[in-house]
């Protein structure tokens, strides 16, 4: 079981692996194409390391990169003597492996499959998805996105937060004799947008506690709340600078969205498709019961069963 997980995690990194090898032949043969020589290949992608006469390249380092957390990622340059290092070990370990035999051991083979398997059906998924997912299914249900958008009232507004009602009636005082929001706000609030003037950006009603959204959404553009505004984080004071309606994103802020659902959908679809064109037996988990198998998912009483 110990070696069936190790060769499942494994799995997924040589799958990483791969995608980062592919990105860096799909680099090269763009560079290729636009006329680099093969002297330039060279230098751009220089020998970092030798290991008993093999040869480690910058490229198989950043490739080994890929499956570490992206934080990692993010700092390849900084952590390159590292993973130098690390790549040489693996190296070595491989080389080690091999020079005992190891490629031909049965449990060396029995992963080695395992690492196919799910090699083969994470291919088969992705070629199913690009050609399945393609750019006018994905515009149809982004139209479908903004047919089926309501617009929602929104408003940008500003807040000063203070700790006691008194302290939120004196600011408003020095509001009503002509003081400007955004300094006050700087100076008194005690929220965490204090250095943005109070600003809160854009907000539907829903995206603030009740108290907050009837008082700001009751007020006019440019108006502040002439009383002090009570909510479990303290006192407030609200100006609304403007009111709009929601508009529906753009196809670029939703295609992430879309390709994600559509994806899963397709999924879903071509599982259900071989499904229904495959023999299955299901046996339960104590496998064939007295008397043969369950069918249409009843379940077999034991043996002994009293009538």
């Amino acid at each position: 079981m110990k070696f069936r997980i190790l060769a499942a995690a494994l799995g997924g990194l040589l799958l990483a692996a791969a995608a980062a090898k592919a990105q860096s032949d799909a680099g090269t043969q763009t560079d290729e194409a636009a006329g680099q020589t093969a002297e330039d290949a060279a230098a751009s992608d220089p020998v970092v390391a030798v290991v008993n006469g093999q040869e480690l390249r910058r490229s198989d380092v950043i490739q080994s990169a890929s499956t570490l957390p992206p934080a990692y990622q993010q700092n390849i340059e900084q952590l390159f003597p590292a993973l130098v290092d690390r790549l040489i070990d693996l190296t070595l370990l491989t080389t080690e492996g091999r020079e005992r035999g190891l490629h031909e051991d049965e449990m060396v083979r029995e992963m080695v499959a395992d690492f196919e398997d799910e090699a083969i059906r994470q291919v088969l998924l992705q070629r199913h998805l690009e050609e399945n997912l393609t750019e006018e299914r994905m515009r149809k249900r982004y139209q479908q996105i903004v047919d089926d958008f309501e617009p929602q009232q929104e408003i940008r507004a500003r807040h000063i937060l203070l700790e006691s009602k008194e302290e939120a009636e004196a600011v408003i005082v020095e509001l009503d004799g002509g003081a400007d929001f955004v300094a006050l706000a700087r100076e008194r609030s005690t929220g965490p947008s204090a250095p943005e003037g109070g600003d809160l950006g854009y907000f539907t009603a829903d995206q603030m506690v009740p108290a907050f959204a009837e008082a700001a959404f009751g007020l006019e553009a440019g108006a502040y709340t002439k009383e002090p505004v009570q909510t479990q984080f303290g006192w407030h004071v609200i100006k609304v600078e403007d009111r709009r309606e929601t508009k529906p994103p753009s196809f670029e802020e939703a295609q992430a969205q879309i390709e994600n659902e559509l994806s899963q959908e397709l999924v879903r679809e071509f599982l259900a498709n071989l499904r229904e064109n495959a023999e299955i037996e299901k046996l339960g988990p104590a496998g064939p019961a007295a008397g043969g198998p369950a069918q249409d998912g009843a379940v077999q009483p034991p043996a002994d069963a009293a009538d």
